[in-house]
């Protein structure tokens, strides 16, 4: 790789947080691969160990399946247009794409498109680019699906973002308005930070220009979607730790328009005045969760189900991946759940939907679900970053 070429993706000023994202552009032109992604050894994970399919619980008449195996650190999910799924990853540093040739609901080809980059979290595919979030920057490769085998250097679409790891990992996605939205956690557990641009979720255009916070007190959100009615924006936020096993409940939350302050670090659950923040400000000031979740459980990606395949009663219902404690006396979450809702788009239930990545018994967890899919034909892709693996939830009924 010419010098030149390397320079011009150099961040401005030097940082050691920076340094993954240096040596990245140096790797990214010339690193990519593609392996089988189901191999016939069964439900093996040679990284991870078993996939315990059998203990996973879905309502009457639902069935789940591996759709890709040896995905390490599977987390965020994008599907094109034309079939392929884009993962990022938090801690493998690695992009993939993975493509199911033959159309029997298992991805046959998996293709490596970056290494060593910073966190590269989100992932979001617009236009024929990828658009990937790493921490400090949004980056995009052009052309993405024609060059599978080979990936493009990446272009910098925006690195103004802090470097600050501290959900500092993102998950971003196109809104309605064709604008990039992009979280900024909160780099603490519970702060209040000089630099107004944490605790946000931010936008910015395609071009990365127009930089904007669209709303305030969100400790840390790694998913957010859009009703398929009205454009409302919905998002979960993991709550404070510290406060005991069971305070305070995660969040789920409706925005019903821009400029809205959901309470962080005052306020937690819409209810429950932060110990030392709470002082300051009062819960009344601030926007109550459409939907308050169990308490640690971490959600994070969501998707209202707009597919044909599922029975009418969860057409325009909320689920939600559920990554699970990891702090708690006793483990709870590891699961993917649904939020019920009314006529009007206000939530009327919170329960179990799909189950068994944790043995309570033994308190000991084989997955963790990160985000959700749907393909297609109706059917639900669930990606776990722990197995590094991406299920396939169909029904059958």
């Amino acid at each position: 790789m010419k010098n030149t070429r390397l320079r011009a993706f150099l961040p401005p000023a030097w940082s050691p947080g920076l340094l993954c994202s240096v040596v990245t552009l140096a790797l990214t032109a010339m690193v990519a691969s593609c392996s089988s992604v189901n191999p016939p050894s069964g439900k093996k994970n040679e990284a991870q160990g078993t996939l315990h399919l059998d203990r996973i619980r879905l309502p009457e008449g639902f069935r789940i399946d591996t759709w890709a195996e040896g995905v390490t650190n599977a987390r965020s999910m994008d599907l094109s247009p034309s079939g392929t799924l884009f993962v990022g990853t938090r801690d493998a540093g690695k992009v993939y794409a993975l493509r199911d040739e033959n159309g029997d609901f298992k991805a046959d080809k998996l293709y490596v498109l970056a290494e060593g980059l910073f966190m590269p979290n989100g992932v979001a595919f617009r236009d024929g680019a990828l658009y990937v979030a790493e921490v400090n920057r949004i980056l995009r490769f052009d052309d993405i699906e024609n060059r599978l085998d080979d990936p493009p250097a990446p272009v910098v679409v925006f690195d103004g973002y802090p470097d600050k790891t501290h959900h500092g990992w993102k998950y971003i996605a196109f809104g309605p308005d064709g604008k990039l939205y992009v979280p900024v956690g909160a780099p603490c557990n519970v702060c209040l930070s000089e630099d107004e641009i944490f605790a946000t979720i931010t936008r910015i255009n395609a071009d990365g220009s127009g930089l904007e916070i669209v709303h305030r007190g969100i400790r840390n959100t790694v998913g957010m979607t859009w009703h398929p009615d009205n454009g409302e924006l919905w998002f979960t936020d993991n709550g404070r730790d510290w406060m005991g096993d069971d305070l305070p409940a995660c969040e789920l939350n409706r925005a019903v328009r821009d400029g809205l302050h959901f309470g962080f670090p005052f306020c937690h659950q819409g209810d429950l005045p932060d110990p030392r923040f709470g002082k300051e400000r009062s819960c009344d000031e601030f926007v109550p969760p459409a939907q308050k979740l169990g308490p640690h459980v971490a959600p994070l990606g969501l998707e209202f189900y707009t597919g044909r395949m599922f029975p009418a009663e969860y057409h325009k219902q909320i689920f939600i991946a559920e990554h699970g404690s990891w702090n708690r006396s006793k483990k709870i979450g590891y699961r993917v759940s649904l939020v019920r809702l009314d006529g009007q788009h206000n939530a009327i239930s919170y329960e179990p939907f799909a189950t068994g990545w944790l043995d309570e018994a033994a308190d000991e967890a084989w997955g963790r679900p990160v985000d959700i899919e749907l393909l297609p034909d109706g059917s639900m892709l669930v990606s776990d970053d722990y197995a590094g693996a991406i299920y396939r939830i169909w029904y059958e009924g």
